[in-house]
Formats: structure tokens, C-alpha cells, sequence
């Protein structure tokens, strides 16, 4: 009995890199929007809405909400919040930052297993304009986490003009959004979301530990709209 010599040697090659643009498709899951009644909130679920996604509204009062989604159309419902967070696969958490907690941990059921997405930005306002403040866990992204061990906390969606998402005239909106998480899986899903939105792109922007200067950040922003009369975005050169 002879051995088979041409039989090639295993090799530890790895596979190719994975694209980052190769994001999944998420024209079918539902998103809800906490705080849609606000102006970013009701500004995002517009721009999602009009791109053809599944919208909720959410709201401490159903009433409330529901006259939003009528104002909107484009299919968007409207619920309170314990309801629009389980009727969601996406949930958007744009509510005021001195509510910030008090939602969440009253969702903390409703919201297992789901994928939250905050974009609420801890600031403060003084005579000298915006600052930033910073929450005991480091940031309204790392709050989240701590407060909803049973949902996938992602961040993204800080630095867009609530003007210009609710401008019915404006087609695109230019502009990346930071995303950031801890699973590749979450953050891909997040970043496709944003995509949907004609002119945003979602770029990675690294894990939760580094959510506070992204929301930081806005405060800068603020200061550059004010001086230059602007609705500043962000744009991510080289990527």
C-alpha cells in the first residue's frame, strides 16, 4: 500500500477580510422611536419613515404620539412607550437627557433582547453656550448599558440637525453618522439603518467606552451652527 504524496498540505491561510459596506438588509424590521414626539426623534422618524422603514412612534402618552404619526403619515403609528418598544426590532432612544434614566429603567422588560440605539447627548447650557456633561457610567450610551443588561446598546445618530430632518424640501441629508457598540453584528445592522437615509452613511466608530466624546461632540457643533448660522453634520474623510 502506497501513501497518496499528492495530496496538498493544509495551509493556516485566513479567509479574506469581510467588506465593511457589506451590510445587512433592514427594509423589514420595524424601528420605534422613543421620544418621536421631540424634534429629533419626530425628525428621525421621518427620514426613516420616508425611506420606507417601519416607523413607531413612541410617547409617555399614546394620544400624544398618535397625533404625531398622523402629522407625518408616510405609515408611521403611533404608542405609548412600553408598547412601541415591543412592537419594535429597532428601538431609538431620543429622549431628553433629564429623562434619560427614568425611561429607560421604567422599559427595562419591554426592551429585552432588543436593539437600542441611544443618541441622547448629556449637555448642559450656561450663559458661555453648550457644554458637555458627563454621567457617572461615562456616557448616555454606557447608562443605557447599565440599565438594560437584556438589550443589544448600541450609540449613533448624535450629530444631525433636527431642522434639517424635518425640512420636507431636503431629499438628502449629508452626513455620517458614528456608530458604536459592542457587537460587529449590532453595529452593522445600526449602520445600514442610517444608510437607508438618502445621503448618511453609518461609519463604526469603536465600542461604548468611547461614546461619551461622540456625544460630546455636539456641543461643538452647537457652537459652530450659532457662529456660522449653519446645521453642521459630520463627514469621515478616506473611508
Amino acid at each position: 500500500m502506497t501513501s497518496n504524496d499528492s495530496t496538498p498540505a493544509t495551509t493556516g491561510s485566513k479567509p479574506p477580510a469581510r467588506d465593511p459596506w457589506d451590510l445587512p438588509d433592514v427594509s423589514g424590521l420595524v424601528v420605534g422611536v422613543l421620544g418621536g414626539t421631540g424634534d429629533q426623534g419626530r425628525g428621525l422618524a421621518y427620514r426613516l419613515a420616508r425611506a420606507g422603514q417601519k416607523v413607531i412612534i413612541g410617547s409617555r402618552a399614546a394620544e400624544r404620539a398618535e397625533t404625531a404619526a398622523a402629522e407625518l403619515g408616510l405609515g408611521v403609528e403611533g404608542a405609548d412607550n412600553a408598547e412601541c418598544a415591543r412592537r419594535s426590532d429597532i428601538v431609538i432612544i431620543a429622549v431628553p437627557w433629564d429623562g434619560h434614566a427614568k425611561t429607560l429603567e421604567s422599559l427595562r422588560e419591554e426592551l429585552a433582547g432588543k436593539l437600542v440605539v441611544d443618541c441622547v447627548n448629556p449637555l448642559g447650557f450656561d450663559k458661555q453656550g453648550a457644554y458637555a456633561l458627563k454621567p457617572e457610567e461615562g456616557s448616555a450610551a454606557q447608562q443605557a448599558a447599565a440599565l438594560l443588561p437584556d438589550s443589544r446598546v448600541t450609540a449613533a445618530f448624535h450629530h444631525l440637525s433636527a431642522v434639517l430632518l424635518q425640512d420636507t424640501s431636503i431629499d438628502e441629508i449629508d452626513t455620517d453618522v458614528m456608530v458604536l457598540g459592542e457587537s460587529r453584528a449590532d453595529t452593522d445592522l445600526v449602520q445600514a439603518l442610517a444608510a437607508r437615509i438618502p445621503g448618511m452613511r453609518g461609519v463604526f466608530a469603536g465600542r461604548l467606552r468611547n461614546a461619551h466624546q461622540v456625544e460630546s461632540l455636539v456641543a461643538n457643533l452647537i457652537s459652530v451652527n450659532r457662529r456660522y448660522k449653519a446645521h453642521a453634520g459630520l463627514r469621515v474623510t478616506d473611508v
